[in-house]
């Protein structure tokens, strides 16, 4: 009788598939694993996943839970070069979630349950000629529900504007995708640890529906042997847990690159913003250099068209210029898989072919230059994501960092790959040249930045021009001097004329020549996207303070003395409504800052 009665409730578990429940290392985050539909659970808040799991072309749609394996302790522990903190660290249960079709073909969901949020990815093996055909994981986002998420660009250069419905138009979106399932919860969501044979993807809805699907872009490659998805990513938790996890690079493999004393971060003049095109003149060129020289900068990117650089010089002339002044030169290519005429710059299909890439690499090493920027890349493709791995792998045997342009998101390739030390992917400063959109609305795009795109990985905004571009700014010298240390890039560009930054009080000049482009610690003291936001961020025993104000009126910002124990040395970048500076030094950080319409703030508190 006890042998029929096993029989049977196996025989049950069969049909309709387990219900298990995995817990975070601290208790704090739980999933609920319903057959193929999960809910995460963060004190009062859920996210549902209504639907998980893949189908290939010998895969059934029917598949079923047959079991979950017993929590195996993940402890995470990485030194990374540029980022939020260098030294990482994280704790997560994994659960092996198994499944069958009808036919009996498994697939395996590996569950991570972080402190910080929740991973999984699909796995199979023993595959021969397969087709990935869909993911079925879905994200409800109910309306109602306060979201921040960008309409899919391939460049990913879009405002993340606060909705609280899902219709639209458009029914793709890109990551990272913020929502607040319950006030004062967040969950963001998106995706980590791109391989080869894999390509990135995007959130889809059709109109009116609260169901945002994961699609996978274009894979024309045939599915071998063991295969799985890049990690799904949910951070989760209050706005602090989720602007400071290290969630994408601690689900992403290990450095690749067996010695990495050459990567050096850094900040960077850039000539482009101030004059559109300007790399070909080498008069202008000479004048970044020279910036570079007097505000201490370790860097100069020379941007494209150097190619056909005239005005009483040549690239040559502009290298050499550069190394008798001791400045590293990155320079700018064209991908050559996007934009590639009517009016495309140069240098055009010189890292296609991997013979070529070699070559020019190699060039580049032996002439002492220090990186490149590469530009307008074709989306989300396996073929445009196996590119990029080739190029940073390329550029990592000649010494080369990268800065990915016109490209899509970081989804752990900083850690992977640390020459890939910063990634455009970004709405940013550079819009002042092309459209007027960009100057009403930067304040508060401004301000939601912290809480979306950056948390994921470097961002190179090009921050801090205090002039005027093709379109004017109007958001304050305040504002814009902390976003250099608001936004994290292990490149940081400086795009501004140089007679605008040299004609800066002293103490800013003093400022930007002391300016960190790698962090020990990050720490989020408040905000709410759109609104404000002001994080704190340590660079050996200094701390910088940043803050902005996304809004157009006067807002009173609430500052965290227990950061900052005892008497300080503190300098005070502050707005004055009067005119464009107040800067002192002070013994004791205020407990408030009355900060101006679109203005903004620095604390750098010394021992």
């Amino acid at each position: 009788m006890k042998r029929k009665i096993l029989t049977i409730v196996s025989l049950f578990l069969t049909l309709t598939g387990l219900a298990q429940t995995g817990q975070s290392p601290n208790g704090k985050l739980s999933v609920k694993v319903n057959n193929q539909a999960m809910e995460i659970h963060y004190q009062q808040a859920t996210l549902q996943v209504p639907a998980t799991g893949i189908r290939t072309t010998s895969m059934g749609q029917n598949l079923r839970l047959t079991e979950m394996s017993a929590a195996r302790p993940i402890v995470t522990d990485y030194q990374m070069l540029a980022g939020k903190r260098l030294n990482c660290h994280n704790e997560a249960n994994e659960y092996v979630c198994t499944y069958k079709d009808e036919k009996g073909k498994a697939m395996n969901m590996v569950l991570r349950v972080y402190n910080d949020g929740v991973a999984f990815r699909y796995e199979l093996s023993g595959l021969h000629n397969e087709r990935l055909e869909e993911e079925k994981t879905t994200f409800e986002i109910p309306e109602g529900t306060r979201r921040w998420i960008q309409r899919w660009t391939e460049a990913y250069e879009g405002f993340f504007p606060l909705s609280t419905t899902g219709e639209d138009k458009n029914h793709r979106w890109g990551y990272p995708a913020l929502v607040e399932p319950s006030e004062g919860v967040f969950a963001l969501i998106t995706e980590a640890n791109i391989e080869r044979r894999q390509s990135a993807s995007c959130l889809w809805n059709d109109k009116k529906s609260t169901s945002y699907q994961v699609r996978p872009d274009k894979n024309e490659v045939s599915l071998e042997g063991d295969w799985h998805t890049p990690w799904r990513v949910v951070m989760m938790g209050t706005l602090s847990d989720i602007v400071e996890s290290t969630l994408v690079t601690d689900v992403s493999e290990p450095t690749r690159i067996a010695d990495t004393s050459w990567i050096h971060p850094g900040v960077v003049s850039w000539i482009y913003w101030a004059y559109n095109r300007g790399s070909k003149d080498y008069q202008l060129v000479k004048q970044y250099i020279d910036m570079a020289v007097t505000l201490h900068l370790p860097y100069v990117l020379i941007d494209w068209e150097w190619d056909i650089m005239g005005n009483g010089g040549t690239i040559d002339d502009a290298l050499q210029y550069a190394a008798q002044r001791g400045v590293k030169v990155l320079l700018w290519y064209n991908s050559s898989t996007a934009w590639t005429t009517n009016g495309a710059g140069g240098p055009l299909f010189k890292l296609n072919k991997p013979e070529d890439r070699e070559k020019e690499f190699a060039m580049l090493e032996r002439r002492g230059v220090a990186g490149v920027k590469i530009d307008f890349f074709s989306g989300d493709l396996q073929e445009t994501m196996d590119y990029c791995i080739e190029l940073l792998e390329c550029a990592a045997r000649h010494h080369l960092l990268i800065n990915f342009h016109g490209a899509t998101i970081p989804r752990g390739w900083q850690r992977t790959y640390p020459n890939l030390l910063s990634t455009e992917g970004v709405y940013g400063a550079e819009w002042y040249n092309n459209v007027p959109t960009f100057t009403k609305r930067a304040a508060a795009h401004n301000a939601t930045l912290p809480f979306t795109r950056n948390v994921i990985g470097p961002m190179d905004y090009t921050p801090c021009t205090f002039s005027d571009s093709q379109h004017p700014h109007i958001t304050s010298n305040g504002h814009e001097l902390a976003l250099t240390v608001l936004y994290e890039s292990g490149l940081q560009h400086l795009a501004d004329k140089p007679e605008s930054y040299l004609s800066q009080p002293a103490e800013v000049q003093q400022f930007l020549k002391e300016l960190p482009s790698v962090w020990d610690e990050t720490r989020l003291i408040g905000g709410y996207p759109g609104e404000y936001a002001v994080i704190a961020r340590r660079s050996g025993n200094t701390w910088y303070i940043a803050g902005i104000n996304g809004t157009d009126s006067i807002k009173s910002i609430s500052l965290d003395q227990k950061i900052i124990k005892g008497r300080r040395h503190i300098t005070s970048f502050t707005d004055n409504a009067d005119h464009p500076w107040d800067i002192t030094v002070i013994r004791r950080l205020p407990k408030s800052v009355v900060c101006q319409p679109r203005g903004g703030f620095v604390y750098v508190i010394k021992k």
